[in-house]
């Protein structure tokens, strides 16, 4: 089943407690929502939003709930970009691959690692042939 689509603030959100968590509402308000001008009650709700639609899971520690990704990190980037490519891209990488030939603008190092992964999948057609 496919989870709902997110937000610009809830992605930003999520990062951020992929980056520090398990988190407290307080936790995310003070160091999340302060800075960008949000209300403790906005990230509450932003939390809440996000486990309901599967992306955090939260656990009771020391009278508070904790916040934290409901799964690892690559495998959540890995859905986000997944469901990326197929709402805003129509399911068809080219308009992305042609991004990476013409705007992007790739370190030397990004674009080893484009490269190795490339010839990674390379050698994984090679051997299911």
């Amino acid at each position: 089943m496919r989870k709902p689509s997110l937000g610009v603030e809830e992605l930003a959100l999520l990062r951020f407690i992929a980056d520090h968590g398990p988190v407290s509402v307080s936790e995310a308000a003070e160091r999340y929502g302060l800075p960008r001008g949000l209300a403790r009650t906005t990230v509450q709700t932003m939390m809440e939003r996000l486990r309901r639609k599967g992306r955090l899971a939260r656990e009771k520690a020391r009278g508070s709930y904790r916040y934290r990704l409901s799964l690892p990190k690559a495998d959540l980037q890995q859905g986000l970009i997944r469901d990326f490519v197929q709402r805003a891209l129509g399911g068809s990488l080219e308009p992305f691959v042609s991004y990476l030939m013409g705007d992007a603008r790739l370190t030397d190092e990004e674009t080893r690692v484009l490269e190795g992964m490339i010839r990674r999948m390379e050698e994984e057609v090679q051997h299911e042939e």
